[in-house]
């Protein structure tokens, strides 16, 4: 037996130390009934909902990958949490995260990669706040 369709996961185990919105969230095209003039909001082939995207980044130093292209299945625009002082970046919990592996071709040779899709976007639950005491958060690492 195969296993079909996307694989469910938390935000937390897929970015343990967090990720951050880097971009706006903009509709996606219908690139097959779209014209230059007038464009179509793609929609989720299950639900029906529109189509979103948004740019994270994940905030583990040594990830290999660090920027990905999420895609959002929700009625309205989603709106990104509120900024946080001092942080470049806005930190972000992915509801319902959903992941699907492919085979990237190019390069030398082919490798998987992940296509990452959520339903939401909110605040980073228990997020780590920077205390004045050395850097050190609530968990004790340093900041």
């Amino acid at each position: 037996m195969a296993i079909q369709g996307p694989f469910t996961i938390d935000c937390k185990t897929l970015f343990p130390l967090g990720c951050g919105v880097v971009s706006a969230v903009t509709p996606i095209n219908d690139f097959e009934r779209s014209t230059r003039e007038n464009p179509v909001q793609s929609r989720d082939r299950e639900t029906g909902l529109p189509m979103w995207s948004v740019d994270v980044i994940d905030f583990d130093p040594d990830a290999r990958e660090r920027t990905f292209k999420v895609k959002i299945a929700a009625e309205v625009q989603p709106i990104p949490p509120e900024a946080v002082s001092g942080v470049p970046v806005r930190p972000v919990y992915l509801e319902g995260l959903q992941m699907t592996p492919y085979i990237k071709e190019g390069g030398i040779r082919p490798k998987i990669a992940y296509s990452l899709r959520c339903s939401g976007l909110s605040a980073p639950k228990n997020a780590p706040v920077a205390k004045p005491d050395g850097g050190r958060t609530e968990s004790g690492r340093a900041a």
